[in-house]
């Protein structure tokens, strides 16, 4: 198996529209940049424990209340519950509806799927402020660019 190097990343243009495809995903699952980086990266540990998230959190602004927030709106479930003798701590995961949302935002990235266009199911198109009338001016430059 050919090892993927930096070029390649740079030949797919993987990250050419990653903050626009990233302020969607935020805007529309009601997350701000640092809990959808930070579900991202707990995506690619699998499974994880409390410590872990906290490891993780260190590069962010700090937020006492989203590791509480991400668990209540079910971005974190529960994969194996402690029970005090053999399993000192709870051992989480990302929910299906993260790893859905992840999974989209790659193949948006990818081009296999466009960023949704209609207000219905894409609270940015509504365009309710100038920041939103320019996000959909940037959407529909990210679906009509064929090269990424």
């Amino acid at each position: 198996m050919k090892r993927l190097e930096a070029r390649d990343i740079k030949d797919i243009n993987l990250l050419k529209h990653y903050r626009i495809i990233r302020k969607w995903a935020c805007k529309n699952n009601n997350l701000n940049d640092a809990e959808l980086e930070l579900l991202i990266y707990l995506d690619c540990m699998e499974y994880f424990s409390k410590q872990d998230f906290k490891i993780g959190t260190y590069s962010y602004s700090w937020d006492n209340r989203r590791w509480n927030k991400l668990l209540k709106e079910g971005w974190i479930k529960v994969w194996r519950h402690r029970n005090r003798t053999t399993q000192k701590y709870n051992i989480y995961e990302v929910s299906f509806q993260c790893k859905q949302l992840i999974n989209r935002m790659y193949r948006i990235m990818l081009g296999e799927e466009d960023i949704p266009t209609s207000s219905r199911r894409n609270k940015i198109i509504s365009g309710n402020g100038y920041t939103d009338k320019v996000l959909t001016t940037a959407i529909y430059n990210v679906n009509n660019d064929k090269k990424r």
